[in-house]
């Protein structure tokens, strides 16, 4: 086992998902590589004022990678645990100012943005605005995902089957992530880093700030069978599901879920179904993609 270190600069940093990016790093399956990544927007200085103008053009995230894990093939899927989450200390969110139907149903003017500028205090564990309000962080990455089989360029604010812009914030410390992988190698990405995240993303931004340290532990399950990423957390399952609508995405992540359930607990589909009812959650995951996601969760012990 070998942990590599990947800073973002001119040979690491895209915008993109593709089949065609070549790796900027080859690494052998157990290895870890410990990530350093920009805020969402490309800012390499912390934002200590609101901007006098908004962000324009159509750059995606930016990303660190791509990472070929060796072994990794078409079929089999891509392990990735979750170390330890750094996050910078200072980091945005903005409501308003994108083109998001939901401003308009809030009544929020999309061409005056609201900004507030945090200050992370990562031992501390909180986040304050210029406005002198304070919430517990939670960090995580908002985007982590795998090049998908279709040549071409993939934009980065969509999230796939094969993972991408998720913005999953149970994908904390201690977690593991499983991607499908469709091309050689995998090619894996990550950026959009998020010191704190409530389901949905209404606004569309977190706290989007750089991640000063993620450690990812990098294997490949030949035993697993995933048409959608999946996540073991600290007490329990989560599968996830994307797609233009709650309702295709909530039903892409309920069939992930009782297919580990009829997997792991030996039931048959109608059991499945009806114990589902009883004791997995579904929530919304984000609504401002574009690709909307579901996440199922089923808690230990939650059959006996």
């Amino acid at each position: 086992m070998t942990l590599h270190a990947l800073e973002p600069d001119e040979r690491t940093l895209h915008d993109h998902f593709s089949r065609e990016l070549e790796p900027v790093l080859e690494i052998e399956a157990g290895d870890s590589v410990r990530f350093r990544t920009l805020d969402a927007g490309w800012h390499r200085e912390p934002m200590r004022a609101v901007p006098k103008t908004p962000r324009t053009g159509q750059r995606g995230h930016a990303l660190v990678g791509p990472v070929l894990v060796r072994g990794a093939e078409p079929g089999s899927v891509l392990e990735v645990g979750i170390g330890s989450l750094q996050p910078g200390d200072w980091g945005w969110t903005r409501s308003g100012g994108a083109p998001i139907e939901l401003y308009k149903r809030f009544a929020v003017d999309e061409g005056d943005p609201e900004w507030l500028l945090w200050s992370i205090d990562a031992g501390a564990g909180t986040a304050t605005t210029q406005h002198g309000r304070t919430v517990a962080i939670r960090p995580f990455l908002g985007v982590m995902g795998v090049a998908p089989a279709e040549r071409g360029f993939h934009a980065t604010g969509p999230p796939r089957a094969v993972g991408g812009n998720l913005d999953c914030a149970e994908l904390v410390a201690g977690t593991t992530l499983y991607l499908p992988v469709e091309v050689e190698g995998a090619l894996f990405s990550c950026g959009d880093g998020h010191a704190r995240q409530g389901d949905g993303e209404v606004s569309g931004t977190a706290i989007e700030c750089p991640m000063d340290r993620a450690d990812l532990t990098f294997a490949v399950r030949r035993d697993l069978a995933i048409k959608t990423p999946w996540a073991r957390l600290a007490d329990g399952w989560l599968t996830m599901g994307v797609g233009p609508t709650l309702d295709e995405s909530a039903d892409s992540a309920l069939e992930a879920m009782l297919d580990l359930m009829q997997d792991r607990l030996d039931l048959s589909r109608k059991e499945a179904l009806g114990l589902a009812s009883v004791v997995v959650d579904l929530r919304v995951t984000q609504i401002v993609n574009g690709t909307v996601g579901v996440h199922a969760i089923l808690r230990d012990g939650a059959i006996r």
